[in-house]
C-alpha cells in the first residue's frame, strides 16, 4: 500500500488565519510556543521566548508579537498572571504548513520490522502486536481498526457439514486473515455438495473483496431462477449468508494508562471521560472508518470528531492493506499537546510495516 506523506490538506479546511498572513518573525514566535508547550507542558511566556528562542528578540517585542497571536486565535491565556498556550487553530496551522517531520531512526526501525517479522504467518497476532507498539513507541494511546469482512480479499471458503442443517463456514482471506461461521440452513446439504460448493467460491472468487462477492452473488440470484441449477442456488444461498453473517470491524486498543500521568488528565472527571471513550468501540470503530479511504497520514485535532473533542485529544492516524485495497487503520490518540513531528512519521512508517508483513503472509 502506498502510504505517501502529504501535507495533511485533507480532511478539514483552516478556517482561521493561514500561515501566508504571519510574517516570518510571527511563524518563529508562534513555532518556538508550541515546540516549548509540546515538550514542558506550561504556559509560555515571552521571557522563555526571548531566552531559548532563536529571534534575538527582547522580552518586550515577543510579548507585542504573542497579543497579536492571541488576536488572531492562535494563542490563548489560561490564566491573568500565566504566559500562553496554543489554540486548535495554532496546531493545525502547524502542522499543515510549519511542520517539519523527523525520521524514525534506525534503532526504531529495526524494533519494528522485527517485532512484526516475529508475528507474521499470524494477521490476528499481527494486529495485537501493531497497536502495542503504536502505544509503546510514541506513549499514547495506540488503536489498530481490524479489517470487516467484507473488505477482505478472499482467498479460499470451504464449507463443512456439523450435522443436520448446521455448517461450518471457514472463509480465509489473502492476507492470512482466518473467519470461522456456523450457519443454519433451511435444508441439509450433504457432503459432497457442500465440497462442490466450496470449490465454486474458490474458483471464481479468490481475489475479490467479500463485498463485492455478496454484490456478484446478489446479481446472479437476481437472474432468470429457472436456469440456475440447484446446487448453484445453494451455493449463492449459503455464500451470501456467510458473508452476512460474518463478523464486523473491530478496534484494539492499548496504552490508556500511559495517559493518566499527563497535566490533562489530572482531575477525575477527565479520567472517567477518557476511559468511557475508549470503552465505546463502536464510535472508534466508526471513526477509523472514515479513514479508509485515505492517502497518507491525517491528524484530526480536538473538535474535529467527536471522539476527540470531548478530551481536547488529537488522533493521527493512517490506512494499512494489501497493495490498493485498504483492510483497515491505525494510529494513535491522546492530548493534543503531542510530537506531531515524530508521531506522523512513526505512525506512516507502521502502516507501511505492517502492510508489507500482510502482503507477505499472503504469498506464504
Amino acid at each position: 500500500m502506498n502510504h505517501r506523506m502529504t501535507n495533511m490538506e485533507a480532511q478539514h479546511a483552516l478556517t482561521g488565519p493561514s500561515v501566508s498572513r504571519l510574517n516570518p518573525r510571527f511563524r518563529e514566535v508562534l513555532k518556538d510556543i508550541i515546540h516549548s508547550y509540546i515538550v514542558h507542558g506550561e504556559p509560555v511566556s515571552s521571557r522563555w521566548v526571548s531566552r531559548h528562542g532563536g529571534q534575538g528578540l527582547s522580552a518586550a517585542t515577543i510579548r507585542n508579537v504573542m497579543v497579536d497571536l492571541e488576536e488572531m486565535g492562535l494563542l490563548r491565556q489560561p490564566h491573568t498572571s500565566a504566559g500562553r498556550v496554543p489554540t486548535e487553530a495554532a496546531y493545525r496551522l502547524y502542522v499543515d504548513s510549519m511542520m517539519q517531520a523527523d525520521l524514525v531512526s534506525e534503532e526504531e526501525r529495526r524494533y519494528i520490522e522485527t517485532a512484526l517479522r516475529e508475528a507474521s504467518g499470524n494477521p490476528d497476532r499481527l494486529m495485537s502486536v501493531a497497536t502495542h507498539l503504536l502505544s509503546e513507541l510514541s506513549h499514547q494511546v495506540g488503536v489498530v481498526l481490524t479489517p470487516a469482512v467484507e473488505d477482505i480479499l478472499l482467498k479460499s471458503a470451504d464449507f463443512v457439514t456439523l450435522g443436520g442443517r448446521r455448517v461450518l463456514c471457514v472463509l480465509v482471506s489473502m492476507g492470512g486473515f482466518v473467519d470461522h461461521l456456523i450457519i443454519e440452513l433451511d435444508e441439509e446439504v450433504n457432503r459432497e455438495e457442500l465440497l462442490r460448493i466450496s470449490n465454486y467460491m474458490t474458483e471464481h472468487f479468490a481475489g475479490m473483496r467479500m463485498g463485492d462477492i455478496r454484490g456478484k452473488l446478489l446479481s446472479l440470484m437476481g437472474e432468470e431462477r429457472q436456469n440456475v441449477d440447484l446446487w448453484l442456488a445453494r451455493a449463492m444461498l449459503l455464500a451470501g449468508r456467510a458473508i452476512d453473517s460474518s463478523a464486523t470491524a473491530d478496534v484494539l486498543v492499548e496504552g490508556t494508562n500511559a495517559l493518566l500521568d499527563r497535566p490533562e488528565l489530572s482531575d477525575l472527571d477527565q479520567v472517567r471521560r477518557m476511559l468511557d471513550t475508549f470503552a465505546d468501540k463502536a464510535r472508534l470503530v466508526r471513526l477509523l472508518n472514515k479513514c479508509l479511504s485515505a492517502e497518507g497520514v491525517r491528524v484530526f485535532l480536538g473538535e474535529e470528531t467527536d471522539v476527540t473533542s470531548e478530551l481536547d485529544f488529537s488522533l493521527v492516524v493512517t490506512p494499512y492493506g494489501l497493495g490498493n485495497n485498504a483492510l483497515g487503520t491505525l494510529g494513535i490518540i491522546g492530548p493534543s499537546r503531542m510530537e506531531y513531528s515524530r508521531m506522523v512519521p512513526l505512525v506512516r512508517y507502521l502502516g507501511e510495516t505492517l502492510s508489507k508483513a500482510l502482503t507477505e503472509s499472503s504469498q506464504q
